[in-house]
């Protein structure tokens, strides 16, 4: 298993390069917008708290550069059909909104009053029951804040969850990099990796008292999904009808063009720290091999245009291979 782990890690440094030049080659369309990423490159690797700074700042400068420069910071400009696109959708922009996706006032103030109590009510007994002081009030609190800065994907929130779990003694960098790479093989999305952490917080530090483990763990691990998730539905159900009001407004394609050039280095960032943690780890010396089964990775992804879950179980498979040659060796 050590072996597998041990491949995959540097597979998922080729995965997040990849994610990079994805967001990038769709984002950086001026020299304004690289000089946007490079500073946010250096602030996250700066600190990741400074992540709810660097998205304040962007959302400014978005504002002031689409009245200054709205050239610059215009909306992307998408992508024309496909040849092969089978004709026209049967929802297209045409298509008149259904009932249920109109802006109506008292659906949102329903929407909102449904969400507080859902966010206040096992906040509220986390808070009664264990004392404001407690790890599980305070990851409840920090995985909230992190859901409201899911601007970009969940990429974008990664450097910023690293910094504050390892800062809070959640998990180690380590095990930080363990949970993104498992977080990488296993179905959904990859914010799930905040169970991961929540886990392995509540494992180690046995927040209901000695002999807790488990189930600090387990219950853990609910508090820091069920945070990070209910905001995100949140913002679905209450804010999905006014997006398309949104389309194709200066006003708003500013800020969201800032902040995505922002992302870019965000994700960056995170690459780095990643690739750091992975190929030089603390107290042990360059892992050469790992940076060959990035570089193969990376050229599969890259070149050969292989899918992320082939690339993942390739570098699976070969870390199985290698570290059954290195029991028998041994």
């Amino acid at each position: 298993m050590m072996g597998i782990f041990a491949a995959i890690k540097p597979v998922v440094v080729a995965i997040i390069a990849q994610a990079v030049f994805r967001i990038g080659s769709r984002s950086l369309r001026h020299p304004v917008l690289w000089v946007i990423a490079g500073i946010s490159t250096i602030a996250m690797l700066v600190s990741g708290a400074l992540f709810p700074l660097i998205l304040a700042v962007a959302v400014v400068i978005g504002i002031v550069g689409s009245r200054v420069a709205p050239v610059v910071f215009q909306g992307g400009v998408g992508h024309s059909p496909s040849a092969n696109s089978g004709g026209k959708a049967i929802i297209d922009d045409e298509t008149e909104t259904p009932p249920h996706a109109r802006i109506t006032g008292w659906r949102l103030v329903r929407t909102v009053a449904a969400s507080l109590v859902a966010w206040l009510l096992p906040l509220a007994a986390l808070w009664l029951s264990l004392g404001p002081d407690s790890s599980l009030v305070e990851m409840a609190l920090f995985f909230s804040g992190a859901a409201l800065l899911t601007f970009g994907g969940a990429y974008a929130v990664l450097p910023f969850v690293f910094h504050g779990a390892v800062s809070a003694g959640w998990a180690t960098p380590t095990q930080m990099v363990d949970g993104l790479a498992l977080g990488e093989t296993t179905p959904g999305p990859l914010i799930m990796f905040v169970s991961f952490v929540g886990f392995v917080g509540g494992f180690a530090g046995e927040f209901l008292g000695a002999g807790t483990s488990w189930v600090s763990g387990i219950l853990a691990a609910i508090v820091a999904t069920w945070f990070t998730f209910l905001p995100s539905f949140f913002f679905i159900l209450a804010g999905g009808p006014y997006v398309e009001a949104t389309r194709n407004r200066t006003a708003f394609a500013g800020p969201l063009t800032a902040i995505n050039s922002a992302v870019v280095g965000v994700v960056l960032s995170l690459a780095l720290v990643f690739a750091q943690n992975v190929f030089l780890p603390a107290n042990e010396s360059l892992d050469i091999v790992g940076i060959a089964i990035a570089i193969l990775a990376a050229v599969a992804l890259f070149v050969f245009k292989r899918s992320v879950i082939e690339v993942i179980m390739w570098g699976a498979s070969l870390g199985m291979i290698m570290g059954l040659f290195a029991t028998f060796v041994a």
